[in-house]
């Protein structure tokens, strides 16, 4: 297999007919000396197909019929795309096969979404992964297949200047990619899965002492320190890295700043999920982009929890991430509902200063596309 800079006829710099976010979180704070790039991140693109209105999991032998499909591109792309969508300037380093999948997903990520790809390749010979994934009463079934790409892709030896990273931290591995980062005082975001080895040694996670902040789920926390809740967690974890978030579900987030001694804790947002898939991503990506923005740690919270809540009414990973639009009719929305609680719309009256009423759009809103692509008419 061998490696190319980008698809026949896909330009390298992200630039052109891409999708611009109408906000900019860190217009504030940019002077000409910043580095190219918010954020930047690595790792796999799937193509996601996702099936949505079942009425329960799958029956083996037997056949499901869906009310609902959307296909996007998926796995680190969830998160690409849901900084992007905020208003982050996002380079992504990633593998993509060149197959119709690879470049449907090219596309969609670099012209769709304004993502720079010029660290990414693509890998002949190498077909891309694929995840299909069933959402139905509040959860999801996931069916994946896909091959490692080359061992030299995607990742490049020495990453671009940036903001700010993502890092996805696996249990006994050590990417060079995020000391090397850290080094150029790129500020990194670590974020975790389960340990299938049942280990759960933070000791195990080698990159963990290059990141500023830690982003696990209660569970996840609770089995890495031993604690008995996910607040005790927290507070257990800031041993280890400076800020630690741990998200709690349906209670919402907590997060402990041990620089400063700093606590908060935000509820959830009540709201009818339709798939949950990419919700993590999205929180992550909210809480970066308030760290970034040097909004307080509470609005910090509370925004990755809003974003997160407004992905999960929409199915798939990438397409459900919302842009500013989706936030400031939110925001519209919960003013106007009678007998809202006055601290519940002072949680969120940060949004106040962000979103204008030119963002609007009609609500609800969907962004779904059941198919990978129509022919065009000449």
């Amino acid at each position: 297999m061998t490696a190319s800079t980008a698809p026949a006829g896909k330009g390298p710099t992200g630039k052109g007919s891409a999708r611009q976010s109408q906000v900019d979180p860190l217009a504030p704070l940019r002077t000409p000396d910043d580095p190219p790039w918010d954020v930047y991140l690595t790792g796999t693109v799937f193509l996601d197909i996702i099936f949505t209105g079942l009425d329960s999991a799958p029956v083996r032998g037997t056949e499901s019929w869906a009310r609902g499909m959307g296909s996007s591109p998926g796995g680190v792309a969830n998160m690409a795309t849901a900084l992007a969508r905020l208003g982050l300037r996002t380079s992504l380093a990633a593998a993509f096969g060149d197959d119709h999948y690879g470049d449907y997903c090219w596309d969609a990520l670099e012209h769709g979404e304004g993502i720079d790809l010029s660290p990414s390749r693509t890998v002949s010979g190498w077909h891309s992964p694929v995840t299909v994934s069933m959402a139905y009463e509040g959860e999801r079934t996931m069916v994946s297949h896909g091959h490692e790409p080359p061992p030299e892709e995607p990742a490049p030896e020495c990453p671009p200047r940036a903001r700010a990273a993502v890092a996805s931290l696996a249990p006994g591995v050590s990417a060079p990619w995020i000391a090397q980062a850290a080094a150029k005082g790129t500020r990194v975001f670590g974020d975790v899965g389960w340990d299938d080895t049942g280990a759960w040694d933070l000791a195990g996670l080698p990159d963990l002492r290059h990141c500023e902040a830690f982003l696990p789920n209660a569970e996840e926390a609770m089995r890495y320190t031993g604690a008995d809740c996910p607040r005790a967690a927290a507070h257990a974890l800031t041993e280890y890295v400076p800020l630690a978030v741990v998200t709690l579900g349906a209670d919402g987030a907590y997060a402990v700043d041990r620089r400063t001694g700093e606590t908060a804790e935000v509820p959830a947002i009540a709201v009818e999920a339709l798939d949950p898939t990419g919700a993590g991503d999205v929180f992550v990506a909210g809480f970066v982009t308030g760290t970034l923005a040097d909004w307080p740690l509470a609005d910090r919270l509370a925004f990755a929890g809003l974003t997160a809540a407004l992905s999960v009414q929409e199915f798939g990973g990438s397409l459900s991430a919302p842009g500013w639009s989706e936030i400031a009719a939110w925001w519209r929305k919960v003013q106007s509902v009678e007998g809202q609680s006055a601290v519940a719309l002072e949680r969120y009256g940060f949004l106040a200063d962000l979103v204008s009423e030119e963002l609007v759009r009609p609500w609800p809103l969907r962004r779904a596309v059941p198919t990978i692509g129509f022919r065009r008419s000449a």
